[in-house]
């Protein structure tokens, strides 16, 4: 008896590691989606392809390469779901197309990745929204009865993965949106969309941590990075952004109030004939919501309208009224340093601080800020309400606090 049982201790764990070794050891394997049934004429919808593909490869125990290979595939709106048996690589080597019919894009998303772990999108390739064909659709701030359009890419629950060596053109809404995820890592990312192309974000981050991206040129219709409610910890360097609306935090207060955005890092990018370059944007009025701890730094502007904004009276759409709430923001903006940032304004006023008279920003630092004006009226000046901050070194517009 104790013999039987001391070799049942023994064998159990001898099996269990022979079996975790055993799924390490798997090589990878690619599951192309033509070997499906997917045609690469840009004609014929794959979507049942390309959803078969993915099941067997989120079931392989070993390394999965989920592959598309050169050539133009139209495809539906579809969502990937974990949880897979391995890691999972999505290789786009060729051209996703979106649909132009308006009955197949109401949809919120045109391609999403969902609750996924150690996955990887990568390989070169093209995202094609075809955004031309909804953009007239567009008419929501007119329009009470208008529907959706579809971001791009969405990324939902993805953890510990990394997106980078992709294209993505012509989004007919946002082109990535990151929503609840961690620790996640986007590089040389390259997005394109006419500069008059409606609420076109490049990436939008929300109730998100840990968020980097890096190595990115985004040109588009509205801004090249938004961070929404609960984004912490995003670290942002070397983006070239323009056309566009600039980088924003916001517009923060109108929902999510309990949600704060904390610690944001924007360094050694730059800002090309944008409308605003560093935003953060608040409603007015709004729910109480805290905004703070983030640096923007070793940043260049070349001919933007805006260059650095801080704006608590954000309402694009009047009336902008939150029932039984102060007509001023109650987000409170702190310790916010600027700090070397130089080149041009397109703008007279290049640096607006309008804050909150119910709640002024606190601990708001200018350090190192070289922006010149060469229109009429004279040299850039500066705008503020309700600030409470210091500035340090060369301070071209002279600070208004």
């Amino acid at each position: 008896m104790g013999l039987n049982s001391s070799f049942g201790i023994i064998l159990v764990p001898f099996f269990f590691l022979f079996f975790i070794d055993a799924t390490h050891v798997l090589p990878p394997k690619l599951f192309d989606v033509r070997n499906y049934g997917a045609i690469a004429d840009g004609k014929t919808y794959n979507t049942e392809a390309f959803l078969k593909a993915w099941k067997d490869a989120c079931a392989y125990h070993g390394r999965s390469r989920f592959y598309i290979a050169p050539g133009t595939f139209l495809l539906g709106s579809v969502t990937f779901e974990g949880q897979c048996k391995g890691s999972m690589a999505f290789i786009l080597k060729g051209t996703l197309k979106a649909p132009t019919e308006h009955s197949k894009f109401s949809t919120a998303t045109w391609i999403s990745f969902r609750y996924l772990d150690d996955f990887t999108v990568k390989g070169g390739g093209y995202l094609d929204g075809q955004g031309k064909f909804a953009w007239p659709y567009n008419d929501c701030s007119k329009n009470s009865n208008c529907g959706p359009l579809p971001v791009s890419m969405s990324f939902d629950f993805v953890n510990n993965s990394r997106i980078h060596h992709l294209k993505s053109i012509d989004s007919k809404n946002t082109h990535f949106s990151i929503f609840a995820c961690y620790n996640l890592d986007i590089n040389k990312v390259r997005i394109t969309a006419p500069e008059d192309s409606p609420n076109t974000d490049g990436i939008r981050i929300g109730h998100s941590r840990k968020i980097k991206i890096s190595s990115t040129v985004i040109g588009t219709g509205d801004d090249c990075i938004s961070m929404l409610y609960g984004s912490e910890d995003i670290e942002i360097s070397d983006v070239a952004c323009g056309p566009g609306h600039g980088i924003s935090v916001g517009s923060l207060g109108r929902s999510h109030e309990e949600e704060y955005v904390s610690r944001i890092s924007v360094t050694n990018s730059t800002f090309i004939g944008t409308q605003n370059g560093l935003r953060i944007k608040t409603w007015s009025p709004s729910l109480y919501s805290l905004a703070s701890d983030m640096n923007f730094e070793d940043i260049s502007m070349n001919n933007v309208r805006n260059p650095i904004v801080i704006d608590q009276q954000y309402c694009p759409f009047p009336p902008c009224g939150i029932w039984g709430h102060s007509s001023s923001s109650a987000v409170q903006i702190k310790n916010v340093k600027f700090r070397n940032i130089w080149g041009t304004s397109n703008s007279k006023v290049a640096i607006v601080l309008k804050c909150s008279g119910l709640m002024p920003c606190q601990d708001i630092e200018l350090r190192d800020i070289n922006l010149v004006y060469n229109g009429p009226g004279g040299r850039a000046t500066s705008l503020c309400f309700n600030v409470k901050g210091s500035a340090y070194g060369k301070q071209l517009p002279p600070p208004c606090f």
